[in-house]
């Protein structure tokens, strides 16, 4: 087991990673960037080190600065979390050149999954069902419009190195399609430095279904189950759940075994996600996998009873899973809100600021995971997500009621969020009878749009 972990992340992440190394007995080296000076999370690490400006390409995302706080810390492995660089493989390889393990999947792995064309072959290769798409990138305006009157409009373009809604578009017809194209290929080049696109046949009001998996060194993988996210606003998710209502027990066996098939035949070890999206017939379809820890990670954590962020500690330092597939049990029902410093009857206009007064809810199956409190002043250079409410309960009808309950106990006063969305989204009929899919949110909520 390690001594001494870097964390290569901030905030609610960051608090995470540290109370498991807490518990594990392993000292934590977290970094920080000039806006997040200060902060109190940053007291319960062993060690802080700033890594630059405010700006998280001179900081957390700098490689060269994150490599020089874990030499300078003497670590033996860095916990990347979730974003900035957690899905890099460049730095993933630079680590290990290094001598540092990185708490995640190998950078071939990694770089292969985290293509969406070459993990779409990878699944079909893997015999795990695969939405109609084009075979390779698409560059020519020519092939877009061939593919997509062989598959019938509408048309999904999605960009290969993209997340988070990010160069995606949807076109309905050729003339869509002919801005769509171009339009993706920009905003894919903008956000991640790689304009390539593809194509899928667009899947219409289709639920959003992803199965937590890990894997070991030992050809050991597991799965714990599914999370439902089909609650979200423009590809970004709102609130998770687990079980998902729309799927039958069937369909749960065959998702969960599909994405452990492929995790297993990609040789891909620790903690990912593997998505899928299932049409109104029930049928699902592989649409890219997460090779890192996701957000809604407490969702599966609650449903099993399994530490995820422990779980990949002793698996990045060479231990086998402590479980097996048959250990793992779905109980109960779980639902997380994510709580965004965000303005949704503005658009989501985002809302930085001073916490005046942050009073968090309590009760039995309540968790708050976040690293905002009364006084904190949330920094407009990071995404806006500060914290994360969740809840567990025997039932559904329970845990809704609960996250109401929780929800309105919850304060976060000087600056705007998302709980008033969330507090709607609950109240609505559609939602407590599990009528949804990922358009539910702009369809029925006028401020979302």
């Amino acid at each position: 087991m390690y001594q001494r972990i870097l964390i290569a992340n901030r905030g609610e992440i960051a608090l995470r990673v540290i109370r498991a190394c807490k518990e594990l007995g392993i000292e934590s080296v977290a970094i920080f960037s000039e806006a997040d000076r200060g902060s109190l999370y940053l007291d319960l690490a062993d060690e802080k080190i700033c890594v630059g400006p405010a700006k998280s390409v001179d900081s957390y995302l700098k490689i060269s600065s994150v490599i020089s706080a874990a030499e300078v810390g003497n670590v033996q492995a860095i916990h990347p979390g979730y974003g900035f660089l957690a899905e890099n493989a460049h730095f993933n390889e630079i680590c290990r050149s290094c001598n540092i393990d990185f708490i995640g999947p190998t950078p071939d792995a990694m770089a292969k999954l985290g293509d969406k064309n070459v993990a779409r072959e990878m699944a079909r290769a893997a015999n795990v069902p695969v939405v109609p798409g084009s075979e390779g990138i698409i560059t020519e305006e020519r092939d877009a419009m061939k593919f997509a009157h062989e598959v019938g409009f509408p048309v999904l373009i999605k960009a290969v190195a993209g997340g988070g809604g990010r160069g995606m578009r949807v076109a309905a017809n050729d003339l869509a399609l002919k801005s769509a194209l171009q339009q993706a290929q920009t905003e894919a080049q903008a956000a991640f430095g790689n304009g390539a696109v593809y194509l899928e046949k667009y899947i219409e009001h289709p639920r959003h279904v992803e199965v937590q998996v890990i894997a070991d060194h030992h050809g050991n993988a597991v799965h714990l189950f599914e999370r439902d996210c089909s609650t979200q606003r423009r590809h970004q998710k709102l609130i998770e759940e687990s079980p998902s209502t729309s799927i039958t027990p069937e369909t749960r066996a065959a998702m969960c075994d599909a994405a452990k098939r492929l995790i297993l035949s990609a040789n891909y070890t620790n903690a990912a996600t593997v998505e899928f999206i299932v049409d109104q017939q029930g049928k699902f379809y592989f649409i890219e996998v997460n090779a890192r820890i996701q957000v809604e990670h407490p969702v599966s954590e609650a449903v099993t009873g399994i530490d995820l962020i422990k779980a990949q500690i002793r698996v990045a330092s060479g231990e086998p899973l402590p479980f097996t597939q048959d250990d793992i049990i779905q109980r109960g029902h779980c639902i997380e809100c994510r709580i965004n410093a965000e303005d949704p009857a503005r658009n989501f206009q985002p809302s930085p600021g001073r916490i005046e007064r942050l009073i968090a809810p309590g009760g039995f199956g309540v968790r708050f995971d976040t690293h905002a409190h009364s006084g904190y002043v949330v920094p407009p250079h990071y995404d806006s997500m500060i914290g994360k409410l969740i809840v567990h309960q025997p039932t559904r009808a329970e845990a809704i009621a609960c996250m109401q309950r929780a929800l309105a106990e919850l304060r976060v006063e000087g600056i705007k969020t998302t709980i008033p969305l969330h507090q709607e989204i609950l109240r609505h009929t559609a939602f407590s009878e599990g009528r949804i899919d990922t358009t539910f949110v702009e369809r029925t909520f006028t401020n979302p749009s």
